[in-house]
Order: structure tokens, then C-alpha cells, then sequence
């Protein structure tokens, strides 16, 4: 029997832990300072919980201590600190805490501990570099990598043709934090929900992308000349969240007050659907001829179950490389992307396996030009 201990039980961290429970071999800890959170675990046989402080380096080291993984799961404000202490641990993790920090500052203490730390292992950042790894094993060079995201209400809504289905706290975050992007081989950065054009979603219709900033490690690991990430929205909402941003209200005191107004405004009515769309594109070359890469994703609420389109697309791949690292198949020491699985052909199979039989529609194919 394997442990694997969940750090935070949110909207994806419980559909997370849920996830690995499945498993006859597998026993999980789910941990939160909300009591209200892991009692919507409790109808499942194989979940311990445990209340705890995730902010708190020996809370941490006390739940994750018979471990044999971790899964990192809180906000974004909290996870380089939680990555470092579960490090400091020595227990692998495969973490979603989508933090401002750079990863890669935690990789040589990684390599010090002996510890595998896949990080941004959700959707995107996540699957999109999944897919430009993919996408980089099959080509001599990389010219242009363009990544298109976004969660939605399947049926629009005013004022704001939005629906969140993770924190409120993460998606300002997006609105706020500069975005940086590759421009002829140089990193430059863009204000967030700049640089908007039409995308058409196949079976929705048209929406807009806009950048963010979701490059992250992909800066780091990936040389192209051009190279950006844009979240996707209905027509209109880009420049709604621009005049909140420009008048202030994501700023100073005035942005906890807005971050409650807008999580209220934002949450799916009940029996509500939305999905999720992910398009990764990418030109390159090999042996001497152009190629593109594309990989797609889109997914829907889960009827049966209620899950939201975004935790499952957010969730499952964690929860597939948890188990990876639990058993013993992905040990390589430092601070490993989800891009840098395709290296291992084997691994990269165990994922792709794992997501279509989570009923996850991965499409991917390749051409010449």
C-alpha cells in the first residue's frame, strides 16, 4: 500500500484526492485548514483527512512524513513556500500551485534532496508544456510555440460571461501579473489581457484570447524565436476585467473586497455546465523541412459526477504523475516540467493512457508545411 498525501482539498484538490482513492494500493491524506472541505471527503473509504495549517512549514513536514508522495494543491500565493518545505521533506510531489515564484529556484535544493518535484502539473501551465515536449522530440528546432486556454460557462451569463472553477484568487492574479512572451528570441513582457484576437473553439464558436502570463518554465527550458500563451474568454470580458483592473479595484485595499464580490458573481448556478479548451501550436523544423505540431483539448462538466471540466482537466494529470512517483517509475532528482516528460517515452505513454481512460479527449498530430 502506497500513501500519498493531498495538500489542500479546493475545488481540484478533493476531485484530486478523490481520483487516487480509486486505487486498491493506494491510501490518501487529504489535508486542509478547512474543516468544511474535508468533510466533502469523507464518504470516501480510502481518504484519511486531517486538519492542518499548509502555511505552516512543520504542519506540512508532520502530514507529509509517511508519504510516499505528495500532491500540491493550494493557492497560489501559498505554493512556492509549501513546493520548498515538501522538498526540505524529501518527498517527491507532482504540485498545481500556480505561484509567481520560479520554480527553478528550488531545483538545486531539489538535486541537494534527491527529490523528483514535477511542478505546474495542471492543464496550463501543464498539459500545454506537456504538448511542446512532445512537440520538441519530434523536431530539430523550434521557431514558433502559440498556447490558447481557457474554462467557460457553456451558456454565457452578464455582466461578465464567466464562471470561475478555481480560486477567484488565481484568476485576478491572471488579469494583474505582467505577461511575458518570446519576441524574436528575447523575453519581453505585455500587460495582462493585452494583445486580444478572435479564436473559434470548435463546437462553441468564437471567443477571444488575450495574453497571460503562463509561459513560466517553458522561458527556461524551450529556445524559439516566438513564443506566447493567451486565456481564452467570451467576446467582451477582456475589456470588462481591464477598466476593474485601470480604476483599481484589483489593487491594494480595494482587492480583497473585489475578489469577494467577483467569487460570488462568478460562481456556476447549480446543475450548471462549462468547458474546458486547450490548443497548443507549434512550427518548427526537421531535417531541413517545416513542420506543425497541434495538440487539443476539450472537455466537459461531468454530468454524472458534477466535476467541473476544469478540475478534471486541472486535476488528473496530477493525480497520473502522483502515482508515477509514488511507485517508484519517475525518480529523476530536481525540479522537472511536465516538459521534460516526453524524454521518457515510457512515461509520456503512462500519461496519455492515463487521461484517455479518465475520459479526457487528447488530440494531437503533426505536418509538413
Amino acid at each position: 500500500m502506497k500513501r500519498i498525501a493531498v495538500l489542500g482539498c479546493g475545488l481540484v484538490g478533493s476531485v484530486i484526492a478523490r481520483d487516487l482513492a480509486r486505487d486498491d494500493d493506494l491510501e490518501v491524506v487529504a489535508a486542509d485548514a478547512s474543516a468544511e472541505a474535508l468533510a466533502r471527503l469523507s464518504d470516501v473509504p480510502r481518504i484519511r483527512t486531517r486538519q492542518a495549517d499548509l502555511s505552516a512549514r512543520y504542519d506540512i513536514h508532520d502530514v507529509v512524513l509517511d508519504a510516499d508522495a505528495v500532491v500540491g494543491a493550494v493557492p497560489g500565493f501559498m505554493g512556492h513556500r509549501m513546493l520548498e518545505a515538501v522538498i526540505g521533506s524529501g518527498k517527491p510531489i507532482a504540485d498545481i500551485s500556480f505561484s509567481h515564484d520560479d520554480p527553478f529556484s528550488l531545483d538545486a535544493f531539489a538535486l541537494q534532496q534527491r527529490v523528483t518535484a514535477v511542478v505546474d502539473c495542471g492543464v496550463s501551465p501543464g498539459l500545454s508544456n506537456f504538448a511542446v515536449g512532445r512537440a520538441i522530440a519530434r523536431m530539430d528546432e523550434i521557431e514558433d510555440v502559440a498556447i490558447y486556454v481557457g474554462g467557460l460557462p457553456a451558456q454565457r451569463g452578464k455582466p461578465f460571461d464567466y464562471a470561475v472553477v478555481f480560486s477567484a484568487t488565481d484568476v485576478i492574479e491572471e488579469y494583474t501579473r505582467p505577461a511575458r512572451l518570446v519576441e524574436n528570441g528575447v523575453v519581453v513582457t505585455r500587460p495582462a489581457l493585452s494583445e486580444v484576437e478572435p479564436v473559434e473553439v470548435p463546437g462553441v464558436g468564437l471567443v477571444e484570447g488575450f495574453l497571460t502570463d503562463g509561459l513560466r518554465t517553458l522561458l527556461t527550458t524551450v529556445k524559439a524565436r516566438h513564443m506566447r500563451e493567451k486565456t481564452l474568454r467570451y467576446p467582451g470580458h477582456a475589456a470588462s476585467m481591464r477598466s476593474l483592473r485601470d480604476a483599481g479595484f484589483f489593487s491594494g485595499a480595494a482587492r480583497a473586497f473585489t475578489e469577494r464580490l467577483l467569487f460570488d458573481a462568478w460562481k456556476l448556478a447549480p446543475g450548471e455546465e462549462e468547458f474546458t479548451y486547450l490548443k497548443v501550436e507549434v512550427a518548427g523544423r526537421r531535417g531541413g523541412s517545416a513542420r506543425r505540431y497541434t495538440a487539443e483539448l476539450f472537455d466537459r462538466t461531468d454530468t454524472k459526477t458534477g466535476t467541473t471540466s476544469m478540475a478534471r482537466a486541472t486535476g488528473f494529470p496530477c493525480a497520473i504523475v502522483a502515482r508515477l512517483l509514488a511507485r517508484g517509475e519517475y525518480t529523476e532528482p530536481g525540479v522537472r516540467p511536465l516538459e521534460r516528460l516526453p524524454e521518457n517515452a515510457g512515461l509520456a505513454g503512462s500519461l496519455l493512457v492515463g487521461l484517455r481512460e479518465r475520459g479526457l479527449d487528447w488530440k494531437e498530430g503533426e505536418e509538413g508545411q
